[in-house]
């Protein structure tokens, strides 16, 4: 190879060096994750420079194929190969020239998966193993855990002296466990890893924020959901009568949960869905709090359709199919007439949910959706001007009418060609771009035909704009030519102005396809895995070399009908799509989550139906802010790359809640408590005043904090204590706590939380005793020993502690420390009982919890 035609970036010389070391190892198996746009395919050829023999690339689609073999064309002279017999120094495939097969072939469990290959892929595995020392790197290498993964790990197997490099922009720990296993079987532990903050951090990729524009559905839609709406709220009144089927629902859950082996976690850990769904059985108070178990924010909301799905699962699968009692049928018809009405299926093997419902087809293919994308458009018109480069991604080109009419719910919507209708009346140019077809208005494709000529005339002759059936503002560019021709002379063509939105599907724009002058990304797919999310919004986040200040936004267009039991559908895709995905917030902190989004958003419910317009006006607004958000990036600044658990605490916004007690570089207990005998502390006596003063002073949110570290510490778990706690008060006036030892910040966190929750089904609880005014008949009641408490706040003591005596221990000696002696009281115990009943449902003080990740 020649000499390097690139100057490498920090993550690629840092992973280019890891890479050599496992080589010189003796390592075969490798792989790298680092975002889209941070230079994985010149990291690729650079370790193919250092190994120096014959390589093999595969790749997703012809798009990547078509980069590795322009990039080797940088840096060696002999050309770059498609073919499959290998005879070149450098061969780019793709996947499916490998994962091809032959129906005649003979299926099974027993049959190995290279023995059912068609010929063409036999033929390929031969040239592989014929090819001597050879290094095959997996680009994109996420595709094999979801498709081609088994056929490779066999191949690879019969080439033990074969180097090969995965390369992915999927991190580790979006992984699920299956994909984990299946990535250690093919690469073994991963060789470097860099995220996307670091990358915006570093400047090598362009800062950005995520945006979102709630919806609600149109009146047909209304009317289709409200329909089976009112289905499903008759059917869930029987599911909770008692006499509903021989073993009704909630008695088979007593029994099931009620009697389940006190190893409730490990329960968890097998069956997370039927664990989560039976403790908001327990919110809702329709079940009794399992040994073991606690409650936790995603556990305090309503029971949701996944919820019904699972227990009715769980009913139906382990109990009425064993049944062959008339009553049992009978509850089992009614299942499969009702459960539909929600997308859910039953039949006497369970409840199923399938891909997508009919419940969750409307909203996520709602006409609402097709108008808010136009009006988003026109907010980054106003923000941009002729700058602006919005790219459209849909999951289909054209809506097909039959489907929704065989599933008798409303007409579909969210194809590209409606997009591209709804933005006839906007003032900016759109083109059509697919993997079958090029569209726009007249003008615009007369504007790309002539500049098609100016590139290469040797095609324009041979097309013509044809009208288009059923979309008569628009014409096709036909002709002679196909996608691998088309796509970079439109995407040249968008990037130069020669329109302003690229609408498309997520098959051609969601991955390997770029355009470093995109400014923004509205997305109206329903693809919701890691790998897609990511690749997604890696087609904005290129740094553009003309434009130094670009900053990339993202919005998620999302449709709630809010009073249908399964109307949450969407919204739960949008934050399945954000889980484990960072992003800037309004305080510039880095979070992942939908509270990047919207600091108010919640993981487990959508706002409510009041607040969406405010929450649409504000994200306008921040559209327009682009500076500003760049600013909070800190782009150039020291960073970690780590990711911690932070609990935010928000003030409740009916009450004025103190939010005392600024955090202090060294955490020192008040010196002077409120007892449960009365004030304690050295030498109050002798300074009697300034003691009633010190008690009832308002502690505010980080003395509860300080609590739990210094009853971890005390427990052995987090050595550090209250000196390890760090606080940051946001713009909101809410405190987000974590530990900066992010080895012990989860159990901090939920602990925590756990304290300042509202009172639900604990174990033991504990006062906090609240003092008397600091009046001058105080102080003299100090100074004789006399002042005592005159109420008492009753709370939760964290499970962590409450499960172990030694614990308890540690909890009830930090809580004096800081609040004062008081005893904890196991709920089973008379006074226990009675703190109970008078505490029950009441949090201690007027605040939530949010449960974050944050990326320092």
């Amino acid at each position: 190879m020649s000499t390097r035609p690139y100057r490498l970036r920090r993550f690629q010389r840092e992973a280019l060096a890891a890479l050599t070391d496992q080589c010189r190892e003796g390592r075969r198996r490798l792989w790298v994750s680092l975002p889209p746009g941070a230079g994985k395919t010149v990291l690729g050829m650079e370790f193919l420079r250092e190994l120096e023999q014959p390589a093999v690339v595969f790749c997703p689609n012809t798009a990547i194929q078509g980069q590795w073999a322009r990039t080797w064309e940088r840096y060696d002279s002999r050309p770059a190969s498609t073919a499959r017999d290998l005879g070149a120094p450098f061969t780019a495939l793709t996947y499916q020239s490998l994962a091809s097969f032959d129906s005649d072939e003979l299926s099974g469990d027993e049959v190995r998966l290279v023995d059912r290959l068609h010929e063409n892929g036999k033929a390929l595995v031969s040239a592989l193993h014929a090819a001597g020392p050879v290094t095959v790197v997996l680009d994109e290498c996420h595709h094999l855990l979801e498709t081609w993964g088994a056929l490779l790990a066999e191949v690879l197997a019969q080439m033990p002296e074969a180097q090969v490099l995965g390369l992915t922009a999927t991190p580790p720990s979006t992984l699920s466990r299956r994909q984990a296993a299946q990535v250690e079987e093919l690469f073994g532990d991963i060789v470097y890893t860099a995220s996307i903050p670091a990358a915006v951090r570093e400047g090598d990729l362009a800062p950005f924020v995520e945006l979102a524009w709630l919806t609600t559905p149109d009146a047909d839609e209304e009317w289709w959901l409200d329909d089976s709406s009112r289905r499903f709220a008759e059917l869930t009144t029987e599911l909770l009568d008692p006499d509903y089927g021989t073993t009704s629902l909630l008695m088979w859950c007593d029994r099931r949960f009620g009697e389940h082996p006190a190893d409730w976690n490990g329960f968890a850990r097998e069956e997370p869905e039927l664990a989560r769904s039976a403790l908001r059985l327990v919110h809702a108070g329709l079940l009794a709090l399992p040994d073991g178990a606690r409650l936790t924010e995603e556990h305090r909301v309503p029971l949701s359709t996944d919820d019904w799905a699972v227990l009715l699962d769980d009913w139906v699968g382990g109990c009425l199919r064993h049944s062959d009692d008339p009553i049992d049928e009978a509850v089992i018809d009614d299942l499969r007439a009702a459960l539909p009405g929600i997308g859910l299926q039953a039949s006497r093997r369970g409840v199923s949910r399938p891909a997508q419902s009919r419940v969750d087809r409307v909203l996520s293919r709602s006409v609402s959706k097709m108008r808010a994308a136009a009006e988003i458009v026109g907010i980054e018109r106003v923000a941009l001007g002729d700058r602006l480069r919005a790219v459209v991604v849909c999951d289909f080109e054209r809506a097909s009418a039959t489907s929704a009419e065989s599933l008798g719910a409303p007409a579909e919507h969210g194809s590209a060609f409606e997009v591209m209708a709804g933005l006839a009346e906007s003032p900016v140019e759109a083109v059509l771009m697919t993997g079958r077809t090029v569209a726009a208005r007249p003008a615009v494709v007369e504007r790309l035909q002539d500049y098609i000529t100016t590139r290469q005339p040797e095609i324009a002759d041979r097309l013509e704009a044809r009208e288009i059936e059923g979309a008569s503002d628009l014409v096709e560019l036909v002709g002679s030519w196909t996608s691998r021709r088309w796509v970079p002379l439109v995407t040249d063509f968008f990037g130069e102005g020669g329109c302003q939105v690229l609408v498309g599907t997520r098959a051609l724009l969601g991955e390997g396809w770029d355009a470093q002058q995109v400014t923004t990304l509205i997305d109206l797919s329903t693809a919701s895995t890691s790998s897609a999310v990511i690749q997604t919004r890696g087609r904005a986040l290129r740094i553009d070399p003309a434009w130094s200040r670009k900053v990339a936004l993202t919005w998620s267009v999302v449709c709630v009908a809010h009073d249908h039991p399964g109307g949450d559908s969407d919204w739960r895709r949008f934050v399945r799509k954000h889980d484990g995905y960072f992003g800037v917030d309004d305080d510039g902190q880095i979070v992942s989550g939908v509270p990047h989004v919207d600091s108010r958003f919640s993981p487990y419910t959508p706002p409510e139906l009041g607040e969406l317009a405010t929450i649409n006006d504000a994200m306008a607004v921040r559209a327009q802010e682009r500076e500003v958000i760049a600013g909070r990036w800190r782009v150039g600044e020291p960073y970690e790359d780590r990711s911690r658990t932070v609990l935010r605490v928000v003030p409740d916004r009916e009450v004025s809640v103190l939010m005392a007690d600024p955090p202090r570089a060294v955490p020192v207990p008040p010196w002077a408590r409120m007892g449960e005998q009365g004030i304690e502390g050295e030498g109050v006596r002798r300074r009697p005043w300034r003691a009633a003063r010190e008690t009832a002073r308002e502690v505010g949110m980080v003395g509860h904090a300080y609590v739990v570290a210094d009853a971890l510490a005390l427990a052995g778990l987090y050595e550090p204590g209250a000196s390890g706690v760090e606080v940051l008060i946001d713009a909101m006036g809410a405190y987000r706590f974590s530990l900066r030892d992010e080895s012990e910040d989860g159990i901090f966190a939920q602990a925590l939380e756990e304290l300042l929750a509202p009172i639900s089904v604990p174990r033991y609880l504990v006062a906090r005793q609240l003092a008397p005014p600091a009046d001058v008949g105080t102080g003299w009641a100090v100074l004789f020993g006399r002042a005592r408490p005159i109420g008492r706040t009753w709370y939760a003591v964290p499970g962590e502690f409450a499960r172990r005596r030694d614990r308890r221990e540690a909890f009830a000696q930090s809580w004096a420390r800081w609040f004062g002696r008081s005893t904890l009281y196991a709920v089973d115990s008379p006074e226990g009982e009675a703190a109970l009943a008078a505490s029950a449902g009441l949090a201690p003080a007027a605040v939530h919890t949010l449960v974050r990740s944050a990326w320092s």
